[in-house]
């Protein structure tokens, strides 16, 4: 019996329409070969819904959001957009998106694959068994915090101000999903704060020490955030799975996710307590290559990936998913951004060949 999804497809700008076509045709393949089905519904957001709605979220985007099993994004923004007024731009529409789906948790894996190593700017020695899960909190903090915008003082002078804001309930219902998602994998834990300075920072490490007591399995540490920044480069292997708040982790999963080489190759999770959660790229629109069959196509499956096996619980197809990636790179093909000597460069749409020939191969 086939069961059926229903996934609401968020294409997005720049590159996004490409490599979401490649994704929807694997997806199909693994669906037939595993007997799943899919329902897929296309909607507006980003730039696209800005140029025909208006409105970077428009509420039917949401509300078709809001009544699918996963949602899965490509990528969002572009020069275009750019000058628009802060509340106006694209990115205001990937934040209520997850806010009006309530996803505070934000997963970003960072893993080293042997095929890519050497195209990390790192040395091998330094990034060689990188496996690191970057836990972020992402419906509060700075970006969400009252009061915010630019001001005007007596004197006439302009003022801006966003405000840091963590409650107690926000700090451990991430932290209990970092504490669970580091017994999943070596259990170790890294809590990112400033809790030298900032006092919503000292709240956060009270919390999350005494949430420690609840998971004894699990080993948890403390950093500030400067000097976990440094040692990502310094010696990125000692990490583990690491929870910080949305400002930080921003920040520092980009950082995390250059170690691998290329940011065009990492997937990312957005989960709430309950309903759909949002899987997407980590990487941008990339907009000065879009259109041109150009774009790697990589993470937005391995992002689907993540969906099948976090969103839809169906890890059989995720496993299958992730095996094709790593066929067609041992095959040794490769897209521009992650291209080297006596590899075969290839466009997106032939990656995606690729991908369905490895698919279809016996397993």
């Amino acid at each position: 019996m086939t069961q059926h999804y229903r996934i609401t497809l968020l294409p997005g700008d720049g590159i996004g329409p490409e490599i979401m076509a490649v994704t929807i045709t694997v997806l199909k393949e693994v669906g037939q070969q595993l007997g799943i089905g899919f329902d897929f519904t296309e909607a507006l957001i980003g730039g696209a819904a800005i140029d025909a709605t208006g409105n970077p979220l428009p509420p039917e985007t949401l509300d078709t959001c809001k009544a699918s099993d996963a949602v899965l994004l490509a990528a969002i923004g572009g020069y275009k957009w750019d000058a628009l007024p802060n509340d106006q731009r694209p990115e205001r529409g990937l934040l209520g998106l997850r806010a009006g789906l309530n996803l505070f948790a934000n997963l970003r894996p960072a893993q080293i694959l042997p095929q890519l190593i050497d195209a990390s700017t790192l040395k091998r020695e330094v990034v060689e068994g990188v496996d690191i899960m970057v836990v972020r909190e992402l419906t509060g903090g700075i970006y969400f915090g009252q009061p915010r915008g630019i001001f005007e003082t007596k004197t006439g002078e302009r003022r801006g101000i966003n405000t840091m804001v963590y409650a107690e309930a926000e700090i451990e219902r991430i932290g209990r999903v970092a504490f669970e998602a580091a017994r999943k994998r070596r259990k170790r834990l890294c809590s990112v704060d400033k809790a030298n300075v900032l006092d919503v920072s000292q709240l956060w490490r009270e919390r999350m020490t005494a949430l420690a007591a609840d998971y004894p399995d699990v080993e948890l540490t403390h950093l500030y955030v400067d000097n976990a920044a440094m040692q990502l480069l310094r010696a990125p292997t000692q990490f583990d799975t690491i929870v910080t708040g949305n400002l930080f982790g921003d920040i520092l999963s980009d950082a995390a996710a250059m170690l691998t080489g290329s940011i065009g190759m990492l997937p990312s999770a957005s989960l709430g307590a309950s309903g759909p959660g949002v899987f997407e790229p980590v990487h941008g629109s990339a907009p000065d290559i879009a259109g041109q069959d150009l774009a790697n196509p990589l993470a937005q499956v391995l992002s689907a990936a993540m969906m099948l096996r976090y969103g839809l619980n169906e890890p059989a197809a995720g496993d299958r998913l992730e095996a094709a990636v790593q066929t067609v790179l041992n095959q040794g093909y490769r897209t521009g951004d992650i291209a080297s000597e006596g590899t075969t460069r290839v466009g997106c749409q032939a990656m995606g060949n690729a991908l369905l020939k490895a698919l279809e191969e016996p397993r």
